[in-house]
């Protein structure tokens, strides 16, 4: 299962039929179907369709230069009219509304409950107009740098987890247990979790996270854990420290401030925080991390 996800994850753009799907899964098409619902709450079907929708929506907000229907195409769906029936069917709004209004950024307004749109996406007001004055007021540096393909492990976990510091001491503690036992901890492990969703797009009932430890290549997976290999490349990164509670303001600035004038905007890559301390044994409880935000040149 956590290959098909991987795959599905990474071909978007491409076919993503039941058979083909079953054979990664090395199950038989009916048991693949049955399980892949039961682990995921959805369908197949419904899963790769909202997956598509999102990107979609991400990009037609933070890619000006494409156009609707290279959107459309870049996010495997057939046509640009089946695109746009899908897309008002889900959102509620036609995609040149949604671009020009550039909804799905940053939530400002984190306390106010939106309406459910179709689907169960979250049906957010467009944010304010940004600028450069409001930019530069980022409380932290912002440095654009090339990291490295690295081979990890994860553990993958699919709903709420903004926040509950419990989820996450009870995911790593299995990983790092996993890796003790194979002899794949390093003395100084480079360990970090991966956010493949936009809270602003994906309900909390179905985030997607992993946990993730760098290995060594050659790692086979086992039981819950599983290896793959994480694209490097460009990536706008900040270091901070900062209590549970600071988390999304952290990612608000750079996401919502800093993105908007950079001359840069959002690649396809999850977004990544590497920890680099525990805050168990930080005599303020705090968290240090390096913010990695995945992006590209227009």
């Amino acid at each position: 299962m956590n290959r098909v996800i991987d795959h599905i994850q990474g071909h978007l753009d491409e076919p993503l039929d039941l058979q083909r799907l079953a054979a990664i899964a090395c199950f038989s098409p009916f048991h693949f179907h049955r399980l892949f619902r039961a682990w995921t709450g959805e369908t197949l079907q419904a899963f790769v369709h909202r997956l598509r929708l999102e990107r979609a929506a991400q990009m037609l907000v933070c890619d000006t230069v494409r156009s609707i229907s290279d959107v459309a195409l870049e996010c495997g769906f057939s046509s640009s009219s089946a695109f746009a029936r899908a897309f008002k069917a889900a959102f509620g709004t036609p995609a040149s509304e949604w671009r020009k209004r550039k909804m799905c950024q940053t939530n400002r307004n984190p306390g106010k409950v939106a309406e459910p749109a179709a689907m169960g996406f979250s049906n957010l007001p467009g944010t304010v107009a940004r600028n450069k004055e409001i930019a530069m007021k980022v409380p932290f540096e912002v440095k654009v740098r090339h990291l490295p393909t690295r081979t990890i492990a994860y553990i993958r976990h699919i709903g709420p987890y903004k926040g509950d510091a419990a989820l996450f001491r009870r995911l790593f503690t299995r990983l790092f247990a996993w890796a003790v036992s194979r002899g794949e901890m390093a003395p100084e492990p480079i360990y970090f979790s991966l956010m493949q969703d936009n809270p602003n797009l994906t309900p909390a009932a179905k985030q997607r996270l992993e946990v993730a430890l760098v290995v060594l290549g050659g790692t086979v997976p086992s039981g819950e854990v599983g290896v793959r290999t994480l694209p490097g490349g460009l990536f706008a990164t900040a270091r901070v420290r900062v209590s549970l509670q600071e988390y999304a303001a952290q990612w608000d600035a750079l996401v919502g401030d800093w993105l908007q004038e950079s001359g840069y905007q959002p690649d396809h890559r999850p977004a990544m925080e590497i920890y680099l301390n525990n805050p168990d044994n930080d005599p303020e409880g705090k968290y240090d991390i390096e913010m990695c935000l995945p992006i590209r040149a227009f």
